[in-house]
């Protein structure tokens, strides 16, 4: 795209915030479009070793007099006996009956993974792939719109995700695999082994942020004999995301173009019997037949492009 070139206008389901690496704590954000069901806040770090609390709420409005409503406050404490999570709600300047979780699934000097999955009616909390705790809205989701953690805590990364649209009734966790922050992160073109191919329910995720001059993206399955029965490419010269034929045969997806310079995207690629369901920023986009021989054949996915990836699983 040419500079000074506007963007089409993407619902905002489509847009996904990009993820913060390294934030200083205390550290305060705005959530892009704010809160509701369906969305998922991933946060990646490290407790220290002399941590003795720290705490991740979810505000509405980021002022510092009067201090704003908390509708969800997570907070791990490790200085007591017996180290617990509290959670409450701040409503008007007062703090509500809290709730208490024993058996604290955080440990001083160790990394964690702490999902935060918004519902409907509560949000449920995962910490390093378990489900931990449930917590019952008490004040709209709706007016969420800013996220503060402060404390002893040491972030990586923070993460803003939509649900797995694969999954019936979105009652299960997102695939909340970690973001890579080692330096250099993965080389680009990058090369992902698929030992036994791919198989019913496998899911694969790329997680990436588009360069700020971009020329082409492409996703390509190959076999062991480097063929590409399938290939998912996305063009910024006419903006489109196709399939692509082992015979260079081109079929549309109809769906926003999401790829821009720096907009964080999410692939979510589902084998499913006879083919592959495509979801983008967690907007299922339909499926294109595959040979299930053909998808049990494959032994590696090939990612090139003008992106920085993020994440890469299987």
């Amino acid at each position: 795209m040419s500079p000074g070139e506007e963007l089409d206008p993407i619902p905002d389901s489509f847009i996904l915030q990009p993820p913060v690496f390294n934030p200083v704590v205390p550290y305060v954000m705005t959530i892009f479009g704010g809160l509701h069901a369906g969305k998922m806040v991933m946060l990646q770090g490290v407790v220290p070793l002399d941590a003795h609390r720290f705490q991740v709420d979810f505000q509405c409005g980021c002022s510092l007099c009067p201090r704003p409503d908390i509708a969800f406050h997570f907070n791990p404490r490790f200085h007591t006996t017996r180290p617990h999570v509290i959670c409450n709600t701040l409503h008007g300047g007062r703090w509500q009956r809290e709730a208490r979780w024993p058996h604290l699934a955080l440990q001083r000097g160790s990394g964690f993974l702490i999902l935060f999955l918004f519902g409907s009616e509560e949000v449920k909390v995962s910490v390093n792939g378990r489900h931990f705790l449930h917590y019952r809205y008490r004040l709209p989701l709706s007016r969420v719109d800013t996220l503060g953690i402060f404390g002893d805590i040491l972030v990586e990364a923070v993460g803003f995700l939509n649900i797995n649209p694969f999954v019936e009734g979105s009652r299960e966790y997102p695939a909340g695999h970690p973001f890579l922050l080692m330096s250099p992160r993965l080389e680009v073109p990058c090369s992902h082994a698929l030992p036994q191919g791919l198989w019913p329910e496998q899911v694969i995720i790329v997680r990436g942020l588009v360069l700020q001059e971009p020329k082409h993206f492409t996703l390509s399955l190959r076999d062991q004999a480097a063929r590409a029965p399938m290939t998912l490419r996305a063009s910024f010269t006419d903006r489109t995301l196709a399939w692509i034929s082992p015979w260079g045969r081109k079929k549309l997806i109809s769906a926003p173009f999401l790829f821009y310079p720096q907009r964080f995207f999410e692939v979510l690629l589902l084998c499913q019997e006879g083919g592959l369901k495509l979801a983008l920023n967690g907007q299922g986009l339909g499926a294109t037949s595959v040979n299930q021989q053909a998808l049990e054949q494959l032994r590696e996915l090939r990612i090139s492009g003008s992106v920085q990836l993020y994440c890469v699983h299987s």
